[in-house]
């Protein structure tokens, strides 16, 4: 029990100095919460109050399954925007059938989760490179900005799902800007920055809410033309069972994956970032997806979209001191108690305050020196980043996660079929083997002897460039070499074809009377050198623990150690 619920662990030895603790941490983030799950839930395209319903079941099921202390979940822009993305694309005709299909994605969403998370799954999340992170995020930031133009503007401006398109759209229609709204907005902007650079656990957020609501009351600017929240239906949600059906699963399992994915990867980095700082590790990343599954399908019997952790709220619940997810629940009793008592008094909040809200909240997920930094030193990743930027902005949210996996991993295959191949010599006076062209002037390269090193695993992608250039530096060497010894210490695994291609490069070089050693394999490599014919054709006096043995072996026979014969003749050792 206590490895599905972790509260079970920590709970009975929580100490009440803590409380104090949480409780100011949860408030804290309560207060925040509640403008930004409004704002979010625009983004998704739905009511205002959906992001008050994501706030409540989601985050009690997390603080009593999630392992980290403290990571804020609820609604978040990110998965919002792909929320929008995802369900707009769908031939949807009423808000009505929207909710609909946004509580049974926040199901699937869900599903998958747990799905992976029983299944001991958590690892596939590194397919996703962080180049294709910042770049989607990057972007995604963007997209986001962008769509709360309309709001900004209170300018009647058609959604899309695409940068440019948004552009044009806004251009379009700039025209039928209120001027009130915009004055709001850019005020709302202008106190979250102002007010985070004098103090960052200042309530701004709070201020906003407050300021922009009490200036459409007071001044009667619904008369002006300024879109107000509205009506915020009062109460809890009611329990609703999802409307499942297989068409409309199959509609949207490539966004719901998309975002239990993405959902997930945002927990364990945000997770990790935390626990760098306060120096505790408590997160397991398959329980994370349980946890996270769990949230999002309870959710969704109670009126919730998806949700996933905040970078924003986990930061503030950290730094506001809470010490475990008991923060959590004082977060969520704030919200039941706006949804209780308070909905009547957001009737008047402008849209565009909460617009104001949201784009100071995710311009700070555009990374601008990661870029920057992989310009510099790694190219390759540098352009996988701006691929999955560009594909993630003028074409889709799912097409950028896809592309820039699958543009990450080809790179990842490039580099395994050609990796670092290295001649090594003696340095001088040592038993130490390098590379003779880094260490030009303190090697010794002998005439008789080729050391080659090869930095990668052989497999069937790249035998051809491990024959190509074995005999290239053969050739090289001229007709005195007597010798080749493969130093094996980066090679991790030799599938079928490489042992192949490997029996025949030991016989070929075998008919031109130069011998073939190998050295430092380590014991899975062994035990394929021992199962798959390597060893018929090598002979197991030329297989040897360090390269200092092989040279000594091949100029007095008679030169080897007991132990060193005994280690490198050992193969099928667990662990070895």
């Amino acid at each position: 029990m206590r490895k599905f619920f972790p509260f079970l662990d920590w709970l009975p030895k929580y100490q009440k100095k803590f409380l104090g603790s949480d409780l100011v941490a949860g408030f804290t983030v309560g207060v925040i919460l509640i403008p930004q799950g409004m704002a979010y839930a625009m983004i998704a395209g739905l009511p205002p109050v959906y992001g008050l319903y994501a706030s409540l079941f989601p985050i009690l099921i997390y603080a009593l399954m999630g392992t980290s202390r403290q990571v804020a979940i609820g609604p978040v822009a990110m998965d919002s925007l792909l929320v929008a993305a995802g369900l707009g694309a769908l031939a949807i005709t009423s808000m009505e059938e929207y909710i609909i299909m946004a509580v049974f994605l926040a199901f699937m969403v869900g599903a998958i989760q747990l799905t992976l998370g029983l299944l001991r799954m958590g690892f596939l999340v590194n397919f996703m490179s962080k180049p294709v992170i910042s770049g989607f995020t990057s972007a995604a930031a963007l997209t986001i900005i962008f769509s709360q133009l309309k709001h900004l503007l209170g300018a009647n401006i058609p959604n899309s799902n695409q940068f440019h398109q948004m552009i044009v759209n806004a251009f379009q229609n700039i025209s039928t800007t209120n001027l009130y709204d915009l004055a709001i907005g850019i005020m709302g902007i202008l106190i979250i920055v102002l007010l985070k650079r004098w103090n960052k656990k200042f309530p701004s957020v709070l201020l906003v809410v407050l300021l922009g609501g009490f200036a459409v009351y007071f001044l009667g600017l619904e008369g002006y033309g300024v879109n107000v929240v509205g009506v915020v239906p009062e109460g809890l949600p009611s329990f609703t069972m999802p409307a499942f059906g297989m068409g409309r699963a199959s509609e949207i399992f490539s966004i719901a994956l998309a975002l239990a994915l993405v959902g997930y990867l945002e927990t364990i980095s945000i997770g990790k970032a935390l626990e760098e700082k306060s120096d505790k590790e408590t997160i397991d990343a398959n329980q994370e997806l349980v946890a996270l599954g769990t949230s999002n399908m309870v959710g969704s019997f109670f009126q919730s979209y998806p949700v996933t952790s905040s970078f924003s709220r986990s930061a503030i619940n950290a730094e506001s001191g809470a010490k475990s997810t008991v923060a959590q629940v004082f977060s969520v009793l704030l919200v039941v108690i706006t949804l209780l008592f308070l909905t009547p008094l957001f009737y008047f909040l402008p849209n565009a305050a909460l617009a104001s809200i949201i784009m100071v909240s995710v311009f700070g997920l555009i990374d601008i020196p990661y870029p920057q930094n992989l310009w510099k030193h790694r190219k390759d990743e540098f352009w996988v980043l701006v691929i999955t930027f560009l594909v993630t902005l003028f074409i889709g949210i799912k097409e950028g996660i896809l592309v820039g996996v699958l543009v990450s991993l080809l790179v990842m295959v490039y580099r395994t079929s050609k990796p670092h191949f290295a001649v090594l010599g003696n340095i001088r006076g040592t038993d130490y083997y390098r590379n003779i062209y880094r260490f030009e002037k303190e090697v010794i390269v002998r005439d008789d002897i080729l050391i080659v090193r090869f930095d990668a695993q052989l497999y069937f992608g790249n035998t051809n460039f491990f024959k190509t250039q074995l005999f290239k530096q053969i050739e090289a060497k001229g007709p005195g070499l007597k010798l080749i010894i493969l130093n094996a210490e980066a090679i991790n695994y030799i599938d079928s074809t490489a042992a192949k291609m490997l029996v025949q490069v030991i016989d070929e070089i075998h008919k031109r009377e130069i011998e073939f050693y190998i050295a430092g394999a380590i014991g899975p490599t062994r035990d394929i050198i021992f199962t798959s014919g390597i060893i018929d054709v090598l002979h197991k006096e030329c297989l040897f623990v360090r390269i200092t043995e092989a040279v000594k072996y091949f100029d007095d026979p008679a030169n080897i150690s007991l132990l060193g014969k005994n280690v490198a003749y050992q193969n099928r050792v667990i662990g070895n």
